[in-house]
């Protein structure tokens, strides 16, 4: 019954498919919250380095990047777990901590991983409706905690909106609410936020507030393709996790990779500014088209149009540009549009004005 509610992930169309769809040599895609700059040099080179040592185990414990996670947030390395990406630690976290009966609180629209996990764990799911500025109503969401709440996620800032849960009214949420349910901050996107509202899930655990902080690799750090992903948070929490975690489940040439990429703070500011600077043009572009555009501090700008997006990505895609359509989080106005280049944000806005041209005026 529980595999019956599932669906499986849809990732969007890779390039290789549109190309042969429509006959396409160029294709960008702006679909994926992908780095535009891609990885590290110093990563690059690492994983080049490690696959002379392919035929051997990876580190378990996966000690070397732990120590370089541990020296970035400051907390030690026991209240560290990393996993292949992100997705499966979420999955682990349902594996540790749920049970039949139990309840799981999460925002919707938010990353559908969350969901999943309390399916499969045969747990109620709550979803609570976005507010009206596209951010998580914790106000809804703590109404609907009560003692069988095991788990609560909350997107900060969220995907596929971008927004972001002010500190203060985040500490406020946290008094509120039972030690013994984890809430769980999904900190995907954290590099890139710049709010002075922002508080992260490392400062919390430093305040005493107990919460679990999940982050990755894939953005910031442009390792997408090798999925490397780390949770913390207090000791027993993340124990309990370790218990289940599979063995060798960071692969060597990720593990290597991730080491050098978080040495290199060049790259992650470069990473950083070229994000900066694209937000506010994909802002710009989407608002020129007729979007209301809500604040984004991750690497994607949402925007929601006057009349169903369907059509829109569609003719999108034809012109070679993939786009992210509202549709695969319910909100069929809505769009997710990734930072990409400076080019390929140039091939975005023209293909965008000659595909509002041509639709139908009322």
């Amino acid at each position: 019954p529980n595999l019956e509610r599932l669906q499986p992930y849809s990732p969007g169309k890779p390039i290789e498919e549109v190309q042969r769809e429509f006959g396409l040599q160029k294709i960008i895609k702006l679909a994926s919250n992908e780095n535009p700059l891609g990885p590290s040099p110093r990563a690059v080179q690492a994983i080049r380095a490690a696959a002379e040592r392919a035929h051997l185990y990876p580190d378990a414990a996966a000690a070397d990047l732990r120590l370089a996670l541990s020296s970035r947030i400051g907390l030690p390395a026991e209240q560290i777990s990393v996993g292949n990406g992100s997705d499966e630690l979420i999955h682990y976290l349902g594996v540790a901590f749920l049970e039949r009966g139990d309840n799981v609180v999460a925002a919707h629209p938010s990353f559908v991983r969350y969901y999943a996990t309390a399916h499969l764990a045969d747990a109620e799911l709550r979803l609570i409706p976005l507010d009206e500025s596209d951010a998580h109503d914790l106000d809804a969401m703590a109404v609907a905690v009560d003692d069988r709440t095991r788990l609560l996620f909350i997107a900060n800032p969220n995907n596929p909106t971008g927004t972001i849960v002010a500190g203060e009214r985040l500490r406020r949420f946290l008094d509120d609410v039972s030690e013994r349910t984890v809430v769980v901050l999904d900190e995907a996107y954290h590099e890139f936020c710049d709010s002075p509202d922002y508080v992260g899930a490392h400062q919390l655990l430093h305040e005493g507030r107990p919460v679990v902080g999940l982050r990755t690799l894939s953005k910031t750090y442009g390792l997408a393709g090798l999925r490397v992903g780390y949770l913390f948070g207090p000791p027993e929490w993340v124990q309990a996790v370790e218990r289940v975690r599979e063995p060798f489940n960071v692969n060597s040439l990720a593990q290597a990779a991730a080491v050098a990429a978080l040495s290199d703070e060049e790259h992650l500011q470069r990473s950083i500014e070229q994000n900066r600077r694209g937000i506010a043009r994909l802002t710009d572009i989407l608002t020129a088209a007729g979007a209301s555009v809500a604040n984004s501090y991750a690497n994607f700008v949402w925007g929601r149009f006057p009349f169903p997006t369907a059509s829109l990505c569609g003719s999108l895609l034809a012109k070679g540009v993939i786009i992210r359509s509202g549709d695969v989080f319910g909100c069929a106005d809505c769009v997710r549009v990734s930072v990409g280049t400076d080019e390929e944000l140039n091939i975005f806005e023209a293909a965008l004005k000659e595909v509002m041209e041509s639709l139908p005026k009322e």
